[in-house]
């Protein structure tokens, strides 16, 4: 075996995949698992625990799957984080604890996340479940919002004793686990159905179809039903459009409205009557993960799909394994390109987008060069359907019905990085409602960082 390589993943081909909704990625088997796992160098400052945002005892629990002990590696990474058969799909590793990997120096670093999802998915089939409290402490906790925020700051205080509620506006709970990532990147059923229940099984009970702000108020859950603290995970579910012509046009979707109807509503199933607009020729706007997840399914929906994308491919914001896995399945890229308008029949349905060549010029204030418009480029893109992918701010319904919560120019809750206090007492605050959109790892962050601090302000020890 080469130690300066990891040991390679199984996965569907690229064939096969992009036409149907299975999990592309097989992952390690025992064997493979315990190969990969002894690359560690176990190191004693470990720099991938730098990396990783909730904290997970990476060199630790790779050390128990290298013997074998897998039960001991579900134990330590319980420790930090309640959804690790989710974060060994969906984290961006690669930037973060793989990053940092003191292996990847002269070869590839650990294959740290396909070892979490490993350890996570022999949990789910020999029924591990994490330890609950022993002993409540009479402390009454709502959260808002089931997605990863919420759910990892639901479990870190269940462990503590409290009494939590999660509170959630859909049907199913999830948040954008549930609604926005598709079933060929995190199956529903299997991995994030049963990492919702293992929160529950910590002692956190969940209410759907609640709408804060509209079903009830923080306000009337702190002041009429005895809930001592609040924290807000509600996520970032109002999506950004471009504002040029034609974007009302029958056939455009914002990527938020297209993969629910997907994911949650179960569009793909052909047993399901949820209806979606496949389209024959699809573009997708924008670069990110949420536009490779709308641009893969509309092509397992059976369309050509073209992505357009105002930078270069090295600015693309997509993990670098989306990005290779959609060019696999066939999705077409139109790099330093930017619409300037959907066309229309006269009924109003979608026939082209009008888009121009940009070039890269000075770097703007997130650090990229800004793509800048060369006069007499224009062309048409002759498709369907288009779906904006540009990002989403929060619903200001619960910034709007609450008492003296602060919120900033992009409708986003003022919070404390540190332990997501916000400006109201008892009330805190963390992942995308707080950030606007970002990853799955940086809102499971947030959330620990929002039990901790309702700990200390419950315990009487700060803020």
């Amino acid at each position: 075996m080469d130690m300066l390589k990891k040991v390679p993943v199984r996965e569907q081909e690229p064939g096969a995949r992009a036409k149907n909704f299975e999990e592309v990625c097989y992952g390690y088997n025992e064997e493979e698992a315990r190969a990969e796992a002894a690359r560690c160098l176990n190191c004693k400052n470990a720099k991938c625990m730098e990396g990783c945002p909730v904290s997970i005892n990476i060199p630790g629990f790779i050390k128990q799957v290298e013997s074998g002990d897998f039960e001991a590696a579900a134990n330590v990474i319980a420790e930090a984080s309640a959804l690790p058969a989710v974060c060994g799909r969906v984290c961006p590793q690669e930037s973060q604890c793989e990053g940092k990997c003191i292996r990847g120096i002269k070869g590839e670093p650990v294959s740290i996340g396909k070892l979490e999802r490993f350890v996570a998915d022999w949990s789910r089939e020999h029924g591990f479940v994490p330890k609950a409290a022993k002993e409540k402490n009479g402390k009454k906790v709502a959260v808002v919002g089931s997605g990863p925020a919420g759910l990892t700051c639901a479990g870190d205080l269940a462990k503590l004793g409290y009494d939590v509620t999660i509170f959630e506006a859909l049907h199913e709970p999830g948040g954008v686990l549930t609604y926005g990532i598709p079933e060929f990147r995190l199956p529903k059923e299997t991995v994030v159905r049963t990492e919702i229940e293992n929160v529950k099984k910590l002692g956190v009970a969940i209410e759907t179809d609640v709408i804060i702000g509209k079903s009830v108020t923080i306000d009337e859950l702190m002041e009429e039903e005895g809930y001592e603290a609040v924290f807000i995970g509600s996520g970032a579910g109002l999506p950004k459009f471009m504002g040029i012509p034609g974007e009302n046009a029958n056939g455009v979707f914002s990527a938020n409205e297209y993969l629910t109807r997907s994911n949650l509503m179960k569009a793909f199933r052909e047993d399901y009557d949820t209806p979606i607009a496949a389209g024959n020729k699809v573009a997708v706007v924008g670069g990110g993960n949420v536009a490779m997840d709308a641009a893969r399914t509309a092509l397992r929906l059976g369309a050509e799909v073209h992505v357009v994308y105002r930078r270069s491919e090295a600015e693309l914001p997509a993990r670098v394994e989306e990005v290779h896995h959609a060019k696999e399945e066939g999705v077409q890229f139109h790099l330093l390109t930017n619409p300037v308008e959907i066309l229309t029949d006269d009924k109003g349905w979608v026939t082209g987008m009008m888009v121009r060549k940009m070039e890269l010029g000075e770097p703007d204030e997130s650090g990229r060069r800004r793509p800048v418009e060369i006069p007499g480029s224009d062309y048409t893109i002759e498709v369907d359907t288009v779906i904006m992918s540009l990002g989403t701010s929060p619903n200001p319904l619960i910034s709007s019905t609450t008492k003296g919560l602060e919120v900033n120019r992009r409708k986003c809750i003022v919070a404390e990085a540190e332990n997501g206090q916000t400006s109201r007492p008892g009330v805190f605050a963390g992942g995308d409602a707080v950030t606007g959109a970002a990853t799955v790892i940086l809102a499971m962050e947030a959330g620990k960082h929002g039990a901790k601090g309702i700990h200390e302000y419950l315990s009487g020890k700060g803020l």
